[in-house]
């Protein structure tokens, strides 16, 4: 009777380590492993960044009463730059550059009326990214001169 027991608690122990042990490779089969992918920001993307930054500091040139400098030649990029969605570049997107442009040349353009030339530059970023891509909407705000 012993000896019964004996293989049977065997018999359980291997069945039981058996199945243990396959089921994590089973697992491993049904699921693909994901990749890690580094994100990488579209020309766009890294364009606006870098006017983001020349913008906050022009914003404190302005504030302190610093000379304006020249316009940045990098900005005129907002027109070929490519996209994270090629889909964006439309004509919503293409007259709101165009505008952006314009109010940006302004504060260089007539350097006493910078404070109010710079507010219209960062309304015209407002106004495109309210009907295209408003993640950075508050970020964008605050560059505003109070």
């Amino acid at each position: 009777m012993k000896s019964t027991y004996f293989v049977f608690l065997c018999g359980i122990l291997f069945l039981g380590c058996k199945n243990a042990t396959d089921a994590p490779a089973a697992e491993a089969k049904a699921t693909p492993k994901k990749e890690f992918k580094m994100y990488e920001m579209s020309e766009m993307s890294a364009l606006m960044e870098q006017m983001y930054v020349d913008n906050q500091r022009l914003k404190d040139r302005i504030i302190q009463g610093d000379t304006i400098g020249e316009f940045p030649q990098h900005f005129m990029k907002i027109h070929a730059s490519a996209m994270t969605d090629e889909g964006d570049n439309d004509a919503f997107f293409k007259a709101q550059a165009a505008k952006f442009i314009a109010a940006q040349e302004k504060i260089y353009k007539d350097p006493k009326n910078a404070k109010q030339h710079f507010n219209d530059a960062v309304s015209s970023c407002v106004a495109c990214h309210q009907g295209k891509c408003e993640g950075p909407l508050p970020r964008i705000k605050k560059l505003y001169i109070k």
